[in-house]
């Protein structure tokens, strides 16, 4: 049997627009399609010509709204959809056939052509993997790019959105004249949630939504979540059917279905997030309520399957079983580090097909928002691609867009990619969405590993030298690699691979040119529209801000690499270079993460071996970060060790805990001219036996952290 001829369609070919309502989408095809041809195709209504090929879009009432056709006969293309936004699905899917690409908002790629081909008598249905499809990433707020890659958009989706408790009953309305209104939690009021079975708030909740749904008539959705916190509501009757159902989020569904009720034609969604992260038990869920399982812990590094995350999958199948509609929240990116590698790719792929294969039927991708952040360009890519078809061949697609996107560079982006994911997949470790360059630097972010990447950079960076868009983006790759370091020189300090040296004074000094480095870091870093490094906002210039005050907090004191013996030693998470971290010479300044050592609900003690050291003065610094539960000291006690036996020498108190959102270190020092006649001194601090009230939360405790201690003569 002889093989059929391809259809060959030319600018001599014609675009068949049969409908007005055609007519979009054909304009859309012509445009693109002149772009690559060097002269125009012309849209006409009808087909002339039966032996002429041709490019003919239809409407057909027998498909669903989700889903169109690409089909041929003998001379001619036909696409086929109910509705002109899949209309346009079909035009970008041709054009791809056709290796078009929208790689980013800015960057399309348009072949330069004379004519293209499809095979003929060929029908192909297309539609999603998932019903809902929304990426939390910089190119998505742009509506061509998100067109293009068949993209919903939640900001115009949803009549209210979010964590919305605080939206629907403001504590701020309320809470001092009706607190009643609120949660009962750990024995107060507390404005953080609402009372699941208080009728008032019932009330209060269908009349705000009410309102919401009469001002977005046309909104697909409306948020009714808790904020973003672990409170619920412990008072009897919620504790009642809390225990009914299997924990909070039995009394939270209780409560969620009465408003359901209310709006049986809209669709209610709701957040399935910390304390209402399972199924309630034995309680049905009103048909209307869409949930987004949220799960925020779990290992980025590794795919979901029974033995990585056997916990989670147990959840997303009984959620599977319990939602009337169930949708997910992926957490893609680093959120506390936007720039440092996150080799959190490779588990995408797998990921998406156990979700949908789980029945999740809409995703949420939570990304950098408008911020660029580590591969943000491949990321939202990708998950685009998989977002309607999971099936797609990952590292074909990936191949394709670096060699798209980076051009002669791609081979070293590549290898630098692949790279990453090999190291992190040695080490087995935990990759976290809220970890860092610091907790990383003895598994895929080690100084050795960091050369080995700079060198695969620098080669890309040679390939495109001559090509200075390709080289900015190069760049932007490497200023990953300049974050890691800098958030790693902070805590080495001293040491190698540390920001100081030591100079022939025994003073600390900033290497050469560094600043000068993280200066034009983040310089560099606005250029590129990275406004913020992380989700808490701090900017590039303020960013430079605190390396100058780290730069201008550096010390030196006697105290400097003596040895220190833990009685009580800090946490595991916490315990930073060990012992030494204590007196390496490197104070903390504000982030928790870097040099400072925590003790989590015990009580900080530790020995320093002195050796009859001449000192008189004991200066001890501690990290006040309430956000993280982190409190200054109750009380510091400290002995010093002489005859075989300990002397109390001097204790205070810490201050008494007021609220406080701001984050700061405070310094307690002790005098004593007698400090040099001990050959050890203990240092003995007391935490809190309890949280203060406005920052109760089960399961946590209040945590002392503590960098540096420091020993003066005067």
């Amino acid at each position: 049997m002889m093989a059929q001829s391809p259809i060959i369609i030319t600018s001599k070919s014609n675009i068949v627009a049969e409908t007005e309502q055609t007519k979009p989408a054909a304009l859309l095809l012509k445009t693109n399609l002149d772009k690559a041809f060097s002269s125009s195709f012309t849209i006409i209504s009808e087909v002339q010509n039966d032996t002429e090929s041709s490019i003919v879009l239809q409407f057909s009432d027998a498909l669903k709204p989700d889903e169109f056709v690409i089909k041929s006969n003998s001379n001619s293309i036909f696409l086929i959809a109910s509705n002109e936004k899949q209309l346009r699905y079909a035009v970008y899917t041709l054009l791809e056939i056709w290796e078009f690409r929208k790689f980013t908002a800015s960057e399309t790629y348009i072949p330069k052509i004379s004519q293209v081909v499809f095979n003929q008598n060929q029908s192909k249905t297309y539609h999603p993997a998932f019903e809902y499809r929304t990426l939390l990433y910089p190119d998505c707020y742009e509506e061509t790019f998100r067109d293009w890659h068949k993209l919903d958009w939640h900001v115009a989706d949803f009549g209210i959105w979010g964590h919305t408790f605080n939206q629907l009953v403001p504590a701020k309305d309320f809470f001092k004249t009706n607190s009643k209104l609120f949660a009962l939690y750990e024995h107060d009021r507390n404005s953080e949630s609402l009372c699941m079975t208080n009728d008032t708030v019932v009330d209060l909740v269908t009349k705000k939504m009410t309102q919401i749904i009469a001002a977005h008539p046309n909104a697909q959705f409306y948020s009714v979540s808790q904020n973003d916190d672990v409170v619920y509501c412990e008072c009897p009757k919620c504790d009642a059917l809390n225990k009914k159902h299997g924990g909070p989020q039995g009394s939270f569904y209780y409560f969620l279905n009465k408003i359901a009720a209310h709006f049986p034609n809209n669709k209610i969604t709701t957040l399935a997030y910390l304390h209402t992260f399972k199924p309630p038990l034995n309680l049905k869920i009103e048909p209307n309520i869409y949930t987004i399982l949220c799960p925020i812990e779990l290992d980025r590094s590794k795919t979901l399957n029974s033995e990585n995350s056997a916990a989670f999958m147990k959840i997303l199948q009984n959620w599977s079983i319990t939602a009337p509609h169930l949708y997910l929240w992926d957490y893609t990116v680093q959120f506390s580090n936007f720039l440092s590698p996150f080799p959190n790719i490779q588990s995408f792929s797998e990921n998406y097909k156990t979700f949908q294969k789980n029945k999740v039927k809409g995703l949420f991708v939570q990304g950098y928002a408008d911020v660029p952040g580590d591969f943000s360009e491949l990321r939202q890519y990708l998950l685009a691609k998989l977002l309607w078809d999971t099936e797609i061949d990952i590292e074909a697609t990936t191949a394709d867009f670096l060699r798209g996107f980076y051009g002669k560079a791609a081979p070293f982006v590549q290898q630098y990619l692949n790279l990453l994911e090999e190291k992190q997949k040695k080490s087995n470790t935990y990759l976290d969405i809220y970890s860092g360059p610091v907790q990383a630097r003895n598994t895929f972010l080690t100084p050795e590993a960091m050369t080995e990447y700079d060198i695969l950079l620098e080669k890309a960076s040679v390939a495109v030298e001559s090509d200075s868009v390709l080289s900015s983006r190069i760049l932007k790759l490497r200023l990953g690699l300049e974050f890691v370091y800098f958030e790693q020189a902070k805590f080495y300090g001293k040491n190698q691979h540390g920001m100081f040296y030591v100079n022939d004074n025994g003073e600390k000094e900033v290497k050469e040119g560094l600043t000068e480095r993280v200066l034009a870091f983040t310089k560099a870093c606005k250029q590129f529209g990275i406004y913020e490094l992380s989700e808490d906002g701090i900017t590039p210039d303020n960013y430079y801000k605190e390396w100058q005050e780290i730069v201008k907090n550096r010390i030196s004191h006697l105290g400097e690499d003596l040895k220190i013996h833990f009685i009580n030693p800090p946490s595991d998470d916490f315990k930073g270079k060990g012992s030494y971290g204590l007196v390496d010479g490197n104070r903390g300044y504000k982030d928790f993460n870097i040099n400072w050592m925590g003790w989590y609900g015990t009580n900080p003690e530790f020995e320093i071996l002195s050796q009859n050291l001449e000192f008189s003065r004991l200066k001890i610094n501690f990290l006040n970060d309430q956000r993280h539960w982190v409190f200054t000291p109750k009380k510091i006690k400290i002995y010093g060790y002489k005859d075989q036996k300990w002397k109390l020498l001097e204790g205070k108190d810490g201050d008494i805990l007021t609220e406080d959102t701001s984050i700061t270190t405070k310094s307690w020092e002790f005098t004593n001219k007698h400090f040099s006649s001990f050959t050890k001194i203990k240092i003995r601090v007391e935490n809190h036996t309890e949280l203060p009230d406005w920052r109760k939360r089960k399961n946590k405790k209040p945590m002392i952290m503590i960098d540096e201690v420091e020993l003066y003569k005067n």
